[in-house]
């Protein structure tokens, strides 16, 4: 069959017209297309990294004083924001984020359009699909879906405008974990997992996810690694760390910077502190240790690093191998080595290690040990206090919160006095009672409620509540070697949020919150999680990360965890707000602001 000239010309336009239209018209034609409002085209996620975020094209305007409102499905929360005029610039147009996944979302823009000198204030809904939810998955049945499910506990009405980033991981693909540093030998370059990040309301949805395949190889040495260290930057930013790189995004997933670590550190996780002072303080370790005995190492999570985000020079560093005594074997010899972080191996649940058996360790490397070259210390927080330009870390290794100077000297150390040596020794904060005097302790235990912190995760200083010497500090207490042993059985261990009052002059510490013990079991999570204050509600967040999991009869974890997220009145014994994921491996969650991300005054 033979097809006319003009036939063909009229089907190609028809095509043509077609395609225009299922994008939402463009910008710069100069016909009447269809589109959606009186400006250009949608583009959903404009940076190829986030998924539930669009861009309304400006369509060669000029655009001022932005509004965006995404409804919300039944039941749902609305997500409603202001754009700075620097932004729509930034972006070429509104910024939309909260989308609702595989979902015809209904999105409200007020806006002023300037054209020909003229000002025209204009408000319309746009209609944008988003595509179902996308994630690489390991294969393994107790993780079932690529990203988790929220079941919604509790919700006062005071927090139900939050939003929570949740950083949790999707396994280990068995691709990711077959290289290893060598020459010099050691460091933790094994540790792998495909991140799963991503924005949830207080309704259980997921309304932005990151997408992390433009920036992320899990088979590349360079490329890869575990997702770690998020937080929201003043200028209302993301950033965050994995493997060997540091990056900084905003919510839209637009790249600010990606670099590789300077050369002189490697195996960067778990904390990316931006301090006030405007640089960013780094938990990495050493790439070429010179050992005594002539030796060449990698450390293995024990270094930190001040980097100037502007020019990516180091500034400083705390070389801890150097500061601590990475010889103290106390809390190692009490560790579950089924959940010695982050190598969990229900295999040896349960079971501990001999001084003699840590002596014998001659490998180097992510394993349980001591000295420079194996994880004696594994470092999952550091905060820097500006008021004395300290840093404040969590050494999970060695069950301790512990401050140090500029000066590299440590100033005080939060955890029980057994197996430290002097000089530390006299750091060592002693228990007081809320009416200071000293409360009894024999060994790792004290009288009354007060309790060190365990393996803990986090140490962060609440500086609207800290003043001159007095100082409170937030800690999640995990607990495992409580006491400095294992329980007769598995199931009589239990987690904490903790914060602590250290009087910093007086060289004592008064335990003046905690919760979780109450929970027990249940609550447990061996590894990970997180504590913070929240400056905007008077607040305690806390994320139980890895709790909920089913476990054998030595307490190995033998399903998918399925953690907590909760938030407290400051000095509440009732949380505000609990939501539970489900079928989930954690690491640390925090509330978001998507006013601060589109306000760029700062």
């Amino acid at each position: 069959m033979k097809t006319s000239t003009p036939l063909i010309a009229a089907l190609a336009l028809t095509a043509l017209s077609f395609n225009v239209y299922a994008a939402g018209g463009h910008s710069g034609a100069k016909v009447d297309l269809p589109v959606q409002g009186k400006i250009g085209e949608v583009i959903l996620n404009p940076y190829e990294m986030a998924p539930l975020t669009a861009v309304i094209r400006n369509g060669g305007y000029v655009l001022k004083n932005a509004h965006v409102k995404v409804f919300p499905k039944m039941k749902g929360r609305t997500i409603e924001y202001d754009v700075t005029d620097n932004l729509l610039m930034t972006y070429g147009g509104i910024p939309v984020i909260g989308l609702y996944a595989d979902y015809v979302n209904k999105v409200e823009v007020s806006y002023t359009r300037v054209y020909k000198g003229k000002s025209e204030k204009f408000t319309e809904t746009y209609s944008i699909y988003a595509a179902p939810l996308y994630g690489n998955v390991n294969g393994m049945a107790r993780f079932p879906q690529p990203f988790f499910n929220a079941n919604v506990k509790k919700v006062d009405p005071e927090f139900a405008d939050r939003l929570y980033l949740v950083n949790n991981f999707q396994g280990k693909p068995s691709k990711g974990v077959r290289v290893s540093w060598n020459n010099p030998e050691g460091g933790a370059l094994e540790w792998n997992f495909e991140p799963q990040v991503a924005v949830i309301d207080t309704a259980g949805d997921i309304r932005w996810y990151l997408d992390a395949s433009p920036i992320y190889d899990i088979n590349s040495i360079y490329n890869a690694g575990c997702f770690m260290g998020f937080r929201q930057n003043d200028d209302g930013q993301i950033s965050f760390g994995y493997g060997q790189r540091y990056a900084k995004i905003d919510l839209m997933g637009r790249q600010i910077f990606n670099r590789i670590l300077p050369e002189n550190y490697n195996d960067f996780s778990h904390s990316m502190d931006n301090s006030p002072n405007g640089n960013y303080f780094l938990r990495v370790a050493s790439s070429n240790l010179k050992l005594e005995d002539g030796r060449n190492v990698r450390t293995v999570r024990d270094v930190i690093a001040e980097i100037n985000p502007a020019t990516g020079n180091v500034v400083d560093e705390w070389r801890l191998f150097e500061i601590l005594d990475p010889y103290r074997d106390t809390v190692l010899k009490a560790l579950d080595e089924g959940a010695v972080c982050l190598n969990i191996d229900a295999s040896k649940a349960g079971q501990t290690m001999s001084a003699e058996e840590l002596a014998k360790v001659s490998a180097f490397g992510d394993i349980l040990g001591t000295g420079p070259g194996r994880n004696w210390a594994h470092v999952n927080s550091v905060d820097h206090d500006t008021e004395d330009d300290s840093i404040i870390i969590s050494s999970r290794h060695q069950s301790a919160a512990i401050k140090i100077g500029r000066d590299k000297e440590v100033k005080w150390i939060l955890g029980s006095p057994e197996g430290w040596k002097k000089p530390w020794a006299d750091k060592v904060l002693t228990p007081v009672d809320k009416e200071g005097k000293p409360i009894p302790c024999e060994g790792s235990v004290c009288e009354g409620d007060f309790d060190y912190p365990w393996t803990q995760h986090t140490a962060f200083k609440i500086d609207e509540k800290s003043k001159g010497d007095i100082l409170y500090l937030s800690v999640f207490d995990n607990g495992d070697a409580r006491g400095m042993e294992q329980p007769a059985l598995p199931t009589m261990k239990y987690s904490r949020a903790v914060v602590y009052k250290i009087d910093q002059k007086k060289m004592t510490v008064e335990q003046v919150w905690s919760w979780g013990k109450e929970r027990g079991f249940e609550w447990y999570s061996p590894i990970t999680s997180i504590v913070e204050y929240q400056k905007d509600k008077d607040s305690v967040f806390v994320y139980s990360a890895n709790s909920g999991a089913k476990v054998n009869e030595h307490g190995g974890m033998i399903s998918a965890p399925n953690p907590t997220l909760l938030e407290f009145h400051w000095g509440s014994n009732e949380p505000s707000l609990e939501i539970q994921l489900e079928n989930c491996a954690g690491y640390q969650a925090m509330p978001i602001s998507i006013e601060k991300a589109f306000d760029a005054r700062k």
